[in-house]
């Protein structure tokens, strides 16, 4: 299915560079980081700053997940930035995890060791960082010719689990269920649904 507005929208998006959506994908966190330092996130900046680059991790994951079924179903094409786009969700996990480790805990090993084996939020959210970090590190061609299309799909069928660890980890850290979160939980269940349904009807033909 190809809606009438996409192939004159493709026609636009190729002439937009794969560093243009780098470019732009950072100017959030250069904003979070710029709001920091003129005391404009709050009573507690340090949290807003972590739950910032969270969130934005969350949203480019999203971003990038959306990216198959908006080809499938609208004929939307923007194949080329997906690995930009999973890229930014795990330059903002990375930022997220390292405000918490340094600004917050400072580093403190043994409290840091606690709150890993103590609080069920954080330990799902290091489950979601450590499987996007294969995913990041094989993200190249040289990778994908290295270790073939075939395991370099498999392995990258991980953004599966960690997607819906990273929306359950966003879930749990606002402890109330605002109306922000469910539309991300919405759309990670919607994406999944979509997933499944064509693993079935590829096993099913």
């Amino acid at each position: 299915m190809t809606l009438s507005f996409a192939p004159p929208l493709n026609a636009a998006l190729r002439r937009v560079p794969v560093f243009m959506v780098w470019a732009l994908g950072l100017l959030p966190g250069l904003w979070l980081v710029a709001q920091l330092f003129i005391g404009r996130l709050g009573a507690d900046p340090l949290k807003a700053l972590e739950h910032g680059f969270g969130l934005h991790a969350l949203q480019f994951l999203i971003a990038a997940l959306a990216v198959t079924p908006l080809l499938r179903l609208a004929g939307v094409n923007l194949m080329r930035w997906r690995r930009a786009l999973g890229l930014l969700s795990f330059t903002y996990a990375l930022c997220h995890l390292l405000i918490w480790l340094s600004l917050d805990l400072q580093f403190r090993w043994g409290e840091i060791g606690r709150d890993l084996t103590k609080r069920p939020y954080i330990m799902i959210g290091m489950a979601a960082f450590v499987l996007l970090l294969p995913l990041a590190v094989t993200s190249s061609d040289r990778a994908l010719r290295a270790m073939g299309p075939l395991r370099w799909r498999r392995l990258h069928l991980l953004t599966w689990p960690a997607a819906s660890l990273a929306v359950v980890h966003f879930l749990m850290v606002g402890k109330v269920w605002e109306a922000e979160a469910l539309i991300y939980a919405g759309l990670i269940a919607g994406l999944v649904f979509l997933r499944l349904t064509r693993r079935r009807k590829g096993a099913a033909s």
